[in-house]
C-alpha cells in the first residue's frame, strides 16, 4: 500500500465533506475486500475522487495523463493511480490492473472509457468485461452523481448534494473459450445495467431501456 494513500483519502473526504452535502448509500454492499473490480461511471474530474473517499480500502485506478501534473494529480498520484493516455490502455496498463486483482486488490474502472460530456451514461467498451474474464474477480458497481455540480455550487455559497451508490457485487457468467469482442461489449453491458439501476433516469443515458445495446456510437474522447 502505498504510505500516502490514507493522508491523500482524508484531505479528499475533508474537502467533500466541508464542499458539499456528501452521502454514500448502500454500504452494506461493500464486501471485505479484493481481490474486486470496481466499476463507476465517470462524469467529472470529481468523481473518481468522490468513490475512493467512500472505499473502506485502497483502490487503484488509471487516470487520464492530463492530470498528471495538475493539483488534482498530485493526490491521485499520491493515493496510486497511473496516469495514462486516453484510448492508450496496453498490455503493460492491463498487467498492472490485473496485478492488482492477483494481489487481492481493488482496481476502480470506468466501463465507458472516458468521460461523459453529458454526464449520461454511454455505450461501454469490452475492457471490463476482459478484465473480469481473465482475472475472475467479481464487479462492484459504484454510481457518482452531483460531483458536475460541487464548483458552480461553491460560487454561489452553496454546498451540491454529492450521492455515491454502491450496488451489489456480481460476478459474470464464466466462459470456456476467449471471448470474441461482440461477447464482451455484451457483457460489458451487463455491468452498465447494474450502474444504470443505481442512477436516476436523467443519467442513465443509452441504458435508460434497461436493454443490451443493439448498436453502438463511438463514445467521444473527454
Amino acid at each position: 500500500m502505498r504510505p500516502f494513500y490514507w493522508l491523500a483519502r482524508g484531505l479528499l473526504a475533508v474537502f467533500y465533506r466541508v464542499c458539499s452535502r456528501y452521502e454514500v448509500v448502500g454500504a452494506e454492499n461493500l464486501p471485505p475486500g479484493g481481490p474486486l473490480i470496481l466499476a463507476m461511471n465517470h462524469i467529472h474530474m470529481l468523481d473518481a475522487p468522490a468513490v475512493m473517499v467512500a472505499m473502506p480500502w485502497q483502490v487503484s485506478l488509471f487516470a487520464a495523463r492530463k492530470w498528471a501534473s495538475r493539483p488534482l494529480g498530485v493526490l491521485l498520484r499520491a493515493a496510486g493511480a497511473w496516469f495514462i493516455n486516453r484510448g492508450e490502455v496496453d498490455r503493460r496498463a492491463l498487467r498492472k490492473a490485473l496485478g492488482v486483482l492477483r494481489r487481492g486488490g481493488v482496481f476502480g474502472i470506468a466501463p465507458e472509457g472516458t468521460r461523459s460530456p453529458t454526464r449520461q451514461l454511454q455505450a461501454a467498451r469490452g475492457g471490463v468485461a476482459y478484465l473480469a474474464y481473465l482475472s475472475g474477480a467479481p464487479i462492484l458497481p459504484v454510481a457518482v452523481t452531483g460531483v458536475e455540480h460541487v464548483f458552480p455550487s461553491l460560487l454561489r455559497l452553496r454546498r451540491a448534494r454529492v450521492r455515491v451508490a454502491v450496488g451489489r457485487p456480481f460476478k459474470l457468467p464464466p466462459l470456456d473459450h476467449k471471448p470474441r469482442s461482440e461477447e464482451l461489449l455484451e457483457l460489458a453491458d451487463d455491468v452498465m445495467l447494474r450502474l444504470a439501476e443505481l442512477l436516476p433516469p436523467e443519467y442513465r443515458g443509452v441504458y435508460g431501456g434497461g436493454t443490451r445495446l443493439l448498436e453502438r456510437t463511438p463514445a467521444p474522447q473527454g
